[in-house]
Formats: C-alpha cells, sequence, structure tokens
C-alpha cells in the first residue's frame, strides 16, 4: 500500500487521540481515516439495497426506527 505524508494540526490530532482513546497520532488518524471510509461504504449498500428495490418494484419493509 502506498504512504502519504500529510501535515495536520496538533490540537485536531491531539482531539482525534483523545476521542478515539489511542496514544499513537498515526495511529489514531488512520483510525478515523477508516471509519469514515466504512461508514461511507455502509451508507451506500444500505440505500443502494433500497433504491434496488424501487428501481426493480420489489415490495421493501419499512426500516425500524433509528435512535
Amino acid at each position: 500500500m502506498a504512504k502519504v505524508n500529510i501535515a495536520l494540526d496538533a490540537e485536531l490530532v491531539v482531539e482525534v487521540m483523545v476521542l478515539a482513546g489511542i496514544g499513537n497520532p498515526r495511529d489514531a488518524v488512520e483510525a478515523v481515516v477508516r471509519d469514515y471510509i466504512a461508514r461511507g461504504h455502509r451508507t451506500e449498500a444500505r440505500t443502494t439495497g433500497r433504491d434496488e428495490a424501487e428501481r426493480t418494484g420489489a415490495t421493501i419493509p419499512p426500516e425500524p426506527p433509528q435512535g
């Protein structure tokens, strides 16, 4: 995997470290980026499934309440 070096504001990185509970700044930022990507994939999969049913005319059950 290719590596990229970037500069980030130290306060931002410390905030990420505290919120993630990770002591290494590189690992903390990597965890946040991976989580962001995973959330995007989950959202994509969830909306794609519902859109597919609408497109094909299939009946889809209502989603359970979120909260």
